[in-house]
């Protein structure tokens, strides 16, 4: 068999030792503790098993900790991890992630090496190496398992290498820090030390040795291709015996953006129904897989395109950008309505077309591309408004509903974003684009699974044309929607079938559904929906195989649906069932970590001196220019993209390439209240160590309007709920229990009606309570009234109630948040 690999055209070759850039670090020894990063993949068909090693040294004179942020695919399920120093060889073992932390923190100060691997989202992980020796050298080794995505004729082998610059949201808060990261915590995430390495000064000369080697079987697919496309791969890759091919990264390359690989098969052959018994047990892993075909039906659509501008866009990335929202543009037609929305830390339209969704004339279509002409990068990555609004533009239910966001994704508030738009999505398709070459995926994955659409993901100018191709596909109609899976002989396993929203058929791209199956493996399974207003269903028949990583696979992909169902309001056993689930298959999450620890005691014990590795600077990732400023003046404006070279030298910035958002007593408190609700709360204080922004128009301390509030009915159930959620803000706990007894017991469709005319009025639950003066019990209060707003009238009323009960535990007994809430919801890195 003969394989083409496709050469890649000349790229920049980074500097080298003796010619670093201004700024640049170096000693004698060096001064990183990490110095090595291999990979081995070895792909067979459209799945590759993959080891990671991290090799870590102690350059100084006593024991060092080092700890290092690093990603890795996101779809990718870690199943081990072994650490390895001088003659000693330790096995990591998976346990729920409070007591990995203890046991790490316990081994460290008794003297004895220990390493511990913990998952921050779902494509960032965090390394922490402890009590290396001076001038040891300890190798950390993790193993993962992952699917290979196939669409449009070829599968996509991408390992991420760094961890790019997200934008963080919100005001800084009180207390210790989560992580060892740059960034400081805030209200909207609280995690964003834990998220944000130091980045290195440019022209820094190569401080870690990066290998890769790929090794590819086609396992029985007709393989026709291997096309790298960011890396130069070595040019003696060469076909081995059985036909597998062997790709090795060309020396020198560093660890400053995604190695992709594109694999051309033709269409695969394999079972439609995948059935993998376990070990022991009557259980097992199925996995659907089905290729659709045809073509699908075109239909009236209003399309909401928004593109993100700010600051981390520069360059290339917003080119590129420009040119994908242009050709989508050109793709409507004059039955499809259409708003264009470009985002910063503000969201602007194009002139002359409205608020509301233009016609897909010639002349609308010209002015959205003229507008998207103009746009250059600047300021914060206010990504929640612009989706929002968007979200509101869509609600007329008899059209096909589309949302495109083109983006980079490095922003770093994901669950919240996720927790506000979910329950806003239905009946909306979301399409996300990744423009980058170190990009967000993990989270455009989720928003695009979350609104049922797809992902596609743009690492250069050279890939756009054939992306857009496959773009255009997506956003039109889908061959099939309404999806669902139902049992015909083979017994499925209740809520184990990942994703959970199985979503449409799409052109080109197949559907992979994996779930739990009990008793025999026999028997087959139903997929229904409907193509055109019609019923539609394909019946598949189960096919044993042997696949050792079927069920971790299924696992991580099932603890990613059960993360982001904890992270959105799940019930109050999920976050017992994630740490069940995930050591039962062994694959980390969100709950649990891998940690090694060594018997033998190597140290004096005591605290280690600590090192956080700084990253590359994503590539791509230029200086901004000066003329790529944030508008002047205005409430809301976000300074001067500020340099790289600059952020890499220091990184205190609050949030990258921007500022942050306002605070209460800004454009929220302009707002015009219903008159039934009394008007706007009393100010909130801005949190110590933030600087109150100016009021609108840019004039310091600006005049707010507010309305004085109107008497309500005594009794009435809106001056009840209008009084309570004043007194919350204001701090004033412990003396509503009547209230909450009185609300519990009034009409409820009354005050459903009182929250639909706040929505109506564009100022929700949200400008009655103001996240950045709230705890994060009273935050999910005000998420869970936003989403009785936002929801089917035939479900408000139990949406209500639930937001009821929340209220009334939160009023409960005791003098704190967590004591008044009773049990409390720990986040994901608080597992102490």
């Amino acid at each position: 068999m003969t394989v083409r690999i496709d050469p890649l055209p000349e790229t920049a070759v980074p500097p080298g030792p003796d010619e670093g850039g201004l700024g640049a670090l170096s000693t004698g020894r060096g001064n990183l503790p990490l110095d090595s990063v291999d990979v081995r993949a070895s792909i067979a068909g459209l799945a590759a098993g993959i080891e990671v090693e991290q090799g870590f040294r102690n350059p100084y004179d006593e024991p060092l900790e080092a700890t290092y942020i690093f990603p890795l695919p996101d779809r990718a399920a870690v199943t081990a991890l072994r650490m390895e120093a001088a003659d000693r060889v330790i096995d990591g073992v998976l346990k729920e992630r409070g007591q990995a932390r203890q046991d790490y923190d316990t081994a460290i100060a008794a003297g004895r090496r220990a390493a511990i691997a913990e998952e921050d989202r779902p494509d960032v992980f965090t390394m922490r190496v402890g009590n290396i020796l001076p001038g040891e050298r300890v190798t950390v080794r993790l193993t993962l398992n992952q699917p290979l995505p196939y669409e449009d004729g070829a599968a996509t082998f991408r390992f991420p290498l760094v961890v790019a610059p997200r934008y963080v949201p919100g005001a800084l808060i009180d207390g210790e820090q989560a992580g060892a990261g740059v960034q400081a915590d805030t209200d909207a995430v609280p995690d964003a030390s834990r998220i944000s390495p130091p980045v290195l000064l440019p022209g820094f000369p190569d401080p870690v040795r990066l290998s890769i080697a790929v090794d590819v079987d086609p396992a029985g697919l007709e393989l026709t291709g291997i096309r790298s496309a960011l890396h130069v791969v070595a040019e003696d890759a060469k076909e081995t015996g059985g036909g597998r091919t062997t790709i090795r990264l060309h020396p020198g390359e560093r660890l400053n953006r995604d190695f992709i690989l594109r694999l051309a098969y033709a269409s695969p052959d394999a079972p439609a129904l995948a059935v993998t018994p376990d070990a022991e047990g009557d259980e097992g892993t199925f996995t659907l897989t089905l290729l659709p075909g045809g073509e699908s039906r075109p239909a009236p659509r209003d399309v909401v395109l928004i593109l993100d501008r700010s600051g981390s866009m520069h360059g290339w990335k917003m080119v590129a950008a420009r040119r994908a929202a242009g050709r989508i543009v050109d793709t409507l037609t004059g039955a499809d309505r259409f708003a264009v929305l470009s985002f910063d830390t503000v969201v602007e339209r194009p002139r002359d077309l409205g608020h509301g969704l233009a016609e897909g004339t010639d002349r609308n279509r010209f002015r959205a591309v003229e507008h998207l002409a103009g746009l250059g990068a600047r300021g914060g990555t206010e990504m929640l408004a612009p989706l929002e609004e968007a979200c509101g533009l869509l609600a007329d239910p008899g059209r096909d509903r589309v949302l495109v966001l083109i983006t980079d994704g490095q922003v770093a508030n994901e669950d919240h974003i996720l927790s506000r738009l979910q329950p806003r999505l239905h009946g909306v398709r979301v399409h996300t684009v990744g423009i980058d070459r170190a990009v967000n995926a993990g989270f455009l994955r989720r928003l695009a699974e979350a609104g049922n659409g797809r992902c596609e993901l743009v690492e250069s100018e050279d890939r756009l044309d054939e992306a857009m191709e496959a773009i255009h596909h997506r956003i039109g109609s889908p061959l099939v929607t309404g999806l669902r899976l139902a049992p015909a002989g083979l017994e499925i396993v209740p809520d184990t079938v990942a994703p959970r929203r199985i979503g449409a058929l799409y052109p080109g791209v197949p559907l992979v559904v994996s779930g739990r199956y009990r008793g025999a493996p026999s028997g087959g399974v139903v997929v229904q929906g409907s193509a055109g207003g019609t019923g539609w269903e394909r019946q598949a028949t189960a096919t044993r195989t042997d696949s050792p990583a079927a069920g971790a696979v299924w696992a991580r992909a099932h603890l990613r649906d059960l993360e982001d169902r904890y992270a959105t309001g799940g019930p109050a056993d999920l976050e017992q069932r994630i740490v069940d689930t995930s050591l039962r298959f062994g694959v980390l999450c969100r709950f649990t970590a891998f940690v090694a620890v060594d018997s033998r005691v190597v140290a004096e014990g005591g605290r280690p001196h600590q090192v956080v590795q700084p990253v590359e600077t994503p590539d791509g990732w230029g200086a901004a220019p000066a003329s790529a400023a944030a508008p002047a003046g205005g409430y809301g404006a976000a300074p001067a993209a500020m340099p790289m070279a600059a952020r890499a030298a220091s990184f205190p910035a609050p949030a990258a390439y921007g500022a942050r958002p306002p605070e209460p007593g800004g454009a929220a408190d302009d707002l015009d209240v219903p008159d039934f609700l009394g008007g706007p709360p009393e100010r909130a204080a801005a949190p110590r160590g933030t600087a109150r922004p100016g009021g609108p128009g840019g004039r310091p301390g600006g005049p707010v309007r507010r309305r004085r509030p109107r008497p309500a009915p005594q009794d009435d159930p809106r001056d009840a709920l209008r009084v309570l959620l004043q007194d919350l803000q204001a701090g004033r706990l412990g003396r509503h229990r009547d209230r909450v007894d009185f609300l519990t017991a009034s009409a409820l469709p009354t005050l459903t009606e009182a929250l639909r005319s706040l929505e109506s009025a564009g100022t929700a639950a949200s400008a009655l309570v103001p996240l950045r003066a709230l705890t994060q019990e009273l935050q999910e209060l005000r998420e869970t009234i936003g989403t009785a707003v936002a929801r089917p009238a035939d479900r408000a009323d139990d949406l209500w109630e639930r937001a009821i009960q929340v209220l009334a535990t939160f009023l409960g007994d005791g003098t704190g948040p967590e004591q008044q809430r009773g049990t409390t919801r720990r986040a994901f890195w608080k597992r102490s």
